[in-house]
């Protein structure tokens, strides 16, 4: 007699980072996946736009070294991370602001040498900054519970120069949330992986390929191959809770997670009462918008690194794509986080950025504004005390999943990747409770 147990039947809802982290995890865990996703593109809100290879991203992003376990799921699915991201050291270099260059050498000396060297600050101002981390480090990066990243910048004496020249581009890029509101806890743990860790961990990971091309197609590729399916252009209507699973629009599973960003959750959850306190969570959660423009420059020009910042305007980080990828002369340039511009139509956002790039870089002058993206609902604000959504909810075979659901990063690549990871495990650990009992 067979005494195996039958594969359980696990739904996933949603193909971005996150969903596609709890499909492949559940299939390593031997269940059979359907994976759900309602547009013709995998990824999420990090998707391509437009067909491969010329497509252009639904914005830049970029990843770290410490992002162990974005990294470990490519090479399970094989997505080569040496071959599809370009590994440069920590430079954080903001024309008109503070520069910071970290140095390859063996950590902590990479660190203390970066900010030893930081241009853009007077010898007192350095010292503030390495102070401060020092201080963070000496607290095993613990702050008090609620406290924002102004509020530690005032304590820590950090200064107009610095908090404008570089934690307020630092905090933007990384939290997507202004430093008067944004978690110092949060922002803490990344300081934490990154700076803090091996020196490879605070490395810049930038994509050479398209978001879309980066992980989910592979991994696409890797669960259809060991015979799992995948439903694109299929929008989920309506998730019912039963007692031995959940029934997505009339088809049984014996488990489900939830992947879908927040803006959509609310509507998918079940009308069952049991959840409208998860739906009432769901509907307060506020955001922040990026906005992306894409920008073609005369043939050959060049920034001095890839990824180089703006200050005074409302150009941020500016990311020459020729120099990690097959799209040459293409600008990106991310605004981060509120402001006048979100009141702007597309077209003078273009033309202030192009005017930006070309006061300060001649070389980018007369650039072509191609597109502008604007994603007003890009992030969750990781605002301090702000309470995350659990993994969990009323109903023991439903799960959720996503940048913003239980884990200690902002709403980043490696978080989406977390909390998939975390909610497939746990779905995992509940059908096979179930079965031995």
């Amino acid at each position: 007699m067979d005494l195996r147990l039958k594969p359980a039947q696990v739904a996933v809802i949603g193909a971005g980072y996150a969903g596609i982290a709890a499909a492949v995890e559940l299939a390593r865990r031997d269940h059979r996946v359907t994976l759900f996703e309602a547009g013709r593109v995998a990824g999420g809100r990090a998707r391509r736009l437009g067909q491969a290879p010329h497509g252009l991203d639904n914005g830049q992003h970029l990843l770290l070294g410490a992002y162990s376990e974005t990294l470990a799921l490519m090479r399970s699915v094989g997505a080569d991370p040496d071959r599809l991201l370009l590994r440069h050291p920590l430079a954080l270099d903001v024309a008109g602001g503070v520069g910071l260059r970290l140095p390859t050498w063996p950590a902590p000396l990479h660190v203390l040498a970066g900010l030893a060297t930081a241009t853009g600050l007077d010898r007192s101002a350095r010292a503030r900054l390495l102070a401060a981390m020092l201080r963070l480090q000496l607290a095993r990066f613990r702050v008090p519970a609620g406290m924002t990243v102004a509020a530690w910048l005032a304590a820590t004496g950090q200064g107009p120069a610095l908090v404008d020249g570089f934690w307020t581009p630092l905090v933007l890029a990384a939290m997507n949330t202004p430093p008067a509101k944004a978690d110092m806890q949060i922002l803490a743990n990344v300081l934490r992986d990154s700076l803090a860790a091996g020196r490879a961990a605070s490395d810049l990971l930038i994509p050479r390929t398209d978001l879309s091309a980066l992980l989910p197609e592979p991994a696409i590729a890797w669960l259809g191959a060991r015979g799992h399916a995948y439903r694109p252009g299929c929008r989920v209507q309506r998730i019912v809770p039963v007692d031995a699973g959940v029934d997505v629009d009339g088809q049984h599973f014996d488990g489900c997670v939830l992947a879908t960003a927040p803006q959509h959750l609310s509507a998918l959850l079940p009308a069952d009462r049991s959840f409208d306190d998860l739906r009432s969570r769901v509907n307060s959660i506020a955001f922040q918008p990026i906005y992306t423009v894409y920008l073609r420059a005369r043939t050959g020009a060049r920034l001095p690194l890839p990824m180089m910042g703006l200050a005074g305007g409302i150009a941020q980080w500016v990311f020459d794509r020729g120099q990690f990828s097959d799209q040459e002369d293409l600008f990106a340039v991310v605004i981060s986080g509120p402001g006048a511009h979100e009141a702007w139509d597309h077209a003078e956002i273009g033309q202030r950025v192009a005017a930006e790039l070309a006061q300060q870089w001649p070389q980018l002058d007369g650039v072509e504004v191609l597109k502008v993206i604007a994603e007003r609902r890009a992030t969750f604000s990781c605002e301090a005390g702000m309470p995350r959504l659990r993994t969990d909810t009323p109903h023991a075979r439903l799960w959720l999943a996503g940048d913003g659901v239980q884990n200690e990063y902002p709403a980043t690549i490696e978080g989406a990747v977390r909390s998939g990871l975390t909610a497939a495990r746990a779905l995992d650990a509940g059908l096979k409770q179930e079965n031995r009992t």
